[in-house]
């Protein structure tokens, strides 16, 4: 293995756990101000270090630290007290591996060597996201059911009845997504989606496939375990459910867990349906011929982002009161911004009067392909939040309705007429 895959490896891993867990903060922040945003309130916004308060986000940090230091206490009715601490580390762990499969960019090419750009460079694919998915739930039926009160054994119970009623719409729904692109490698299910549909769709999956993309998006509200499909918490039923009994860290694993796992779905959700890292009407081979018109076009959209959000920001702030701490943080934050605009800047003015390489167009276009889809995910996760804080939970009967009912027929009917078409047409 060459020095240059064990960076890019390195590279890949470090973007994968950031964005499983190391958004978990900014994941908590967000969901506040939302649900703040969604009922005329405030929401976290006076926690602060210092002059800095980042919106709120300093809140999430308090609250982290809060959970570490927290006393670890286990009940002393619990018997399988090894099983009772295996659970949240079950749950945490098979969510982040289904990270090691996401493609952040195309196959990076330097010096003649080809770099897949994901965690593990593996072929297994959308097989692995969805073994690794579907193990998460053991942690949660663990959890419960070592617990050892009522509570956790009905949320285990609610917890397995849940997963059989949508793992099976869901897998059936991505056989519908690998017959279209002839392939169970995501790498090369992105790749296919940066065609077109008759000279101006982008033929990602939620055009190729509407009906595929509506079904796994529902399952994969109900494998996040989130509202509208959290019956295994409940909280106005059985209290919290399987972590009931969980505090400081447990409690906090168990917290991250559900939060990686949304930022999984959302990162397999954009793979799948979205395009992936692809930029619309732009594949990694046009990138690279009109590299230069890309980087002009943000060297100029760049500085007018910065320059309304820091103008939004003196609007909102009380800007010019020296007495004011949002004042304070607002001088601080348009100096970061701009500071980080002006680099922006002056390297892509940098790489204009200069030229890239071979290596630097693909090293920069695997850069924009990322930003790409770390945009789409933040996007994806947002629709998350905005769900959560939108819709009524499911009772328990018409979650196994609707999925034994409504979804696992119409994903067996997606499949008949996908087969079908691909026989009649050929392709």
């Amino acid at each position: 293995m060459t020095t240059v895959s064990i960076i890019a490896i390195i590279i890949n891993i470090t973007i994968s756990l950031t964005l499983a867990t190391g958004m978990t903060p900014v994941l908590v922040w967000w969901e506040r101000r939302v649900a703040g945003f969604i009922q005329d309130r405030a929401g976290p916004n006076r926690c602060n270090i210092g002059p800095i308060r980042l919106g709120g986000l300093i809140q999430s940090i308090a609250d982290m630290l809060k959970l570490v230091f927290k006393e670890d206490f286990t009940p002393s009715h619990i018997k399988y007290k090894f099983f009772f601490s295996l659970a949240p580390i079950i749950l945490f762990f098979c969510v982040f591996l289904t990270f090691g499969v996401i493609p952040f960019a195309d196959n990076l090419v330097i010096d003649g060597q080809s770099i897949m750009m994901q965690a593990l460079p593996i072929q297994l694919g959308v097989m692995w996201f969805l073994a690794y998915a579907g193990l998460s739930t053991y942690g949660i039926i663990l959890g419960g059911y070592s617990s050892g009160s009522k509570f956790g054994i009905l949320s285990s119970i609610r917890a397995t009845a849940q997963v059989i009623s949508y793992e099976a719409a869901m897998a059936l729904s991505v056989v519908s997504m690998l017959l279209t692109y002839g392939s169970i490698h995501l790498g090369d299910i992105v790749a296919s989606q940066g065609d077109t549909l008759l000279g101006f769709i982008p033929s990602w999956g939620v055009f190729m496939q509407p009906l595929a993309a509506l079904i796994f998006i529902v399952t994969a509200f109900a494998e996040t375990n989130r509202t509208p499909f959290d019956i295994a918490e409940g909280e106005s039923e059985i209290v919290a459910g399987y972590h009931t009994e969980y505090s400081a860290m447990k409690f906090g694993l168990f917290q991250v867990g559900e939060l990686a796992a949304m930022c999984a779905a959302s990162a397999i959700i954009v793979t799948l349906f979205f395009g992936g890292y692809q930029i619309p009407w732009l594949d990694t081979q046009t990138l690279k011929d009109n590299i230069d018109y890309v980087m002009i076009a943000i060297m100029i959209i760049v500085p007018l982002k910065i320059f309304f959000l820091t103008k939004w920001m003196k609007k909102n702030n009380n800007w010019g009161d020296s007495n004011n701490i949002r004042s304070k943080e607002t001088a601080i934050l348009t100096k970061l911004f701009w500071a980080i605009a002006i680099i922006i800047v002056a390297l892509f003015a940098w790489f204009l009067s200069t030229g890239l390489s071979t290596n630097g167009v693909a090293i920069t276009v695997a850069v924009l392909q990322v930003l790409t889809f770390i945009v789409k995910f933040l996007l994806v996760a947002l629709v998350f939040i905005w769900i959560r804080w939108t819709l009524l939970r499911f009772r328990y009967d018409q979650l196994q309705m609707l999925g034994w009912k409504v979804l696992l027929p119409l994903s067996l009917l997606n499949i008949v007429i996908t087969a079908t078409y691909i026989v009649v047409t050929g392709s």
